[in-house]
């Protein structure tokens, strides 16, 4: 499986000349969900789901489906019919030959006075990659590679730290740092591999790992 970073939270996975996009939203590349087989979005958070990216994804491959809650797919179900599919914790499902199985239920906390949203996360094939979304979700089994949240309204980096110490992934990659400038990365990679317990790596969008 090749794993390629996006910008922001938007991760492609391709193996078997199938590919799967996940969270490809507005700080993304524009061209972030083309030739999706699958689409999984994580919530609702316009960094997260760009409607028109994952129209024109649909548009463009009439065999392409989208799995993700129900907040998202209501807003896309009407225009494709029979492709847009709701799913909750504890669901699983394969697509294009992803084995794709839901972990959590709520976005992480941003504010007390701001209410919560659902959220879920997805681990791919049993375990190789865990996308959480914008939660620290922890699968009832274990993950070879956990993408990581690093720099979010709703965390710090202590937080982080210690979710990697509890999913205990072989390797880490950051996810969610578009908020992340270039001057702090050497901090956040610093602590973060230093304190983790797992390998942390960090891939500039555009850039492809073998996993």
């Amino acid at each position: 499986m090749k794993l390629t970073k996006k910008s922001h939270s938007c991760v492609v996975l391709d193996k078997d000349g199938r590919r799967l996009v996940i969270d490809p939203g507005g700080f993304s590349e524009e061209d972030a969900a083309a030739g999706a087989d699958v689409l999984l979005i994580t919530h609702e958070h316009p960094d997260h789901f760009d409607e028109g990216r994952v129209r024109a994804a649909l548009e463009a491959r009439p065999d392409a489906e989208v799995w993700t809650l129900k907040s998202v797919a209501d807003q896309l179900a009407p225009a494709f019919p029979g492709r847009v599919h709701t799913v909750g914790h504890g669901d699983a499902f394969t697509a294009a030959g992803f084995d794709v199985q839901v972990h959590g239920e709520l976005h992480a906390v941003i504010h007390p006075d701001i209410p919560r949203i659902t959220n879920v996360g997805y681990l791919i094939d049993g375990g190789e990659v865990f996308h959480p979304g914008d939660a620290l979700t922890v699968p009832d089994r274990p993950v070879d590679t956990l993408m990581l949240p690093v720099m979010a309204p709703w965390n710090k980096i202590s937080e982080v730290i210690d979710y990697v110490r509890e999913v205990k992934p072989r390797r880490a990659y950051d996810i969610h740092d578009a908020l992340l400038t270039d001057l702090a990365r050497p901090i956040y990679d610093r602590q973060i591999g230093g304190l983790g317990g797992a390998e942390h790596l960090r891939l500039t969008p555009g850039a492809s790992a073998e996993l």
